[in-house]
């Protein structure tokens, strides 16, 4: 009797591994432990199944130890005047690092269908004038900040914010600013704060200052709102880090908007173009710093130009030094694909 019970339990353990392995499940657990060099957690696309099960016999591993999954938090939309409460990482816990795979994948959340090939094949629809700006970085949320740590300190006007430009994103951006400058990029660099003292309608107050530039500047092809990302779960905070060899950086998003939320931007496609050239660019020479781009149903003042785009630079659990030398390694690959796109002042003359 204790005989047929074993046997019958061990072929219920074979049953369930034969399972797994056809389901792909055992190939599953093997990958996420792989995926456990990287780093503490690694973030999954929303729409990502486990791959087709191995040929060859899956290696026995232990079931790895879940992580709690980063939260990114949305900011509120241009046109959305009602008070917004401000959703950060956690104020005090436990800091991790997290690298998060992205290549030229797409973190799609909306309902339209995306032909990334098509898109990479046509390239970004945009020229950068012969004459004039070519490009405007400005911030949205000018007062975000990081993790403080060494000399940089800060007084903080709240969680992770401050108006001290040598420390908050305006500083990402004055760099920025330098090395696609030095590249041969020209540059406005607008470094007002728009989200403080009230962090409603800065969208609309950031809307209002790029509609100025472009009445000003009609030449402007490019616009670059760049941020930090605030990613947190259950008490934790993360911070993004690239592993790139002899660098200690974050990790940089891309972020483009759309009018899944109803609000007219019928020309968000060129934008997404421009995100996955630049994407490519930096990609190909820093494997590992950009995260997937994001696609999302808000516009974010995108809808202003068909160069419009988010640069999401660390989280609030990275320093600035880390941000700064992630904004280095996109500059390295970035400013050459721009200045790709630019017209030559020969051309412009046989042309006219």
């Amino acid at each position: 009797m204790r005989t047929s019970r074993r046997l019958a339990v061990l072929g219920l353990a074979m049953l369930s591994l034969y399972l797994l392995r056809v389901n792909g499940g055992l190939r599953w657990l093997r990958e996420s432990v792989e995926r456990g060099r990287m780093k503490n957690v690694v973030l999954l696309e929303d729409d990502w199944v486990p791959p087709a099960p191995s040929p060859e016999g899956p290696a026995a591993t232990p079931t790895p130890t879940a992580e709690p999954e980063p939260v990114h938090i949305p900011e509120a939309d241009a046109g959305e005047e009602i008070p917004v409460e401000v959703m950060e990482s956690p104020r005090s816990g436990d800091v991790r690092e997290t690298t998060i795979p992205g290549g030229l994948s797409i973190k799609n959340a909306t309902g339209y269908s995306v032909d990334t090939g098509g898109l990479l094949l046509e390239g970004p629809p945009l020229r950068l004038p012969a004459e004039g700006p070519q490009i405007l970085i400005l911030h949205t949320h000018g007062s975000e900040a990081y993790t403080q740590a060494g000399l940089d300190r800060y007084e903080a006007n709240d969680s992770y914010r401050t108006e001290d430009t040598s420390c908050n994103i305006v500083r990402v951006g004055d760099e920025l600013t330098t090395l696609f400058e030095k590249a041969g990029l020209r540059v406005l660099h607008d470094r007002e704060i728009y989200d403080y003292p009230s962090y409603t309608g800065s969208y609309n107050r950031s809307g209002e200052a790029i509609a100025r530039y472009l009445q000003e500047y009609p030449g402007i092809a490019v616009v670059l709102d760049i941020h930090r990302d605030a990613l947190g779960a259950d008490g934790v905070i993360y911070k993004t880090m690239a592993e790139e060899e002899g660098t200690v950086s974050s990790q940089i998003m891309l972020l483009v908007g759309t009018d899944a939320s109803g609000l007219e931007h019928p020309n968000w496609r060129s934008n997404l173009a421009l995100a996955l050239y630049l994407q490519e660019a930096a990609g190909r020479k820093h494997p590992t710093l950009m995260r997937p781009v994001e696609l999302v149903a808000q516009r974010y003042n995108q809808h202003l130009t068909t160069g419009s785009l988010i640069l999401e630079v660390g989280s609030s659990g990275n320093t600035l030094q880390e941000a700064l030398a992630a904004i280095r390694l996109f500059a390295d690959g970035a400013a050459p694909a721009l200045l790709a796109l630019a017209e030559s002042g020969a051309e412009e003359t046989s042309n006219s």
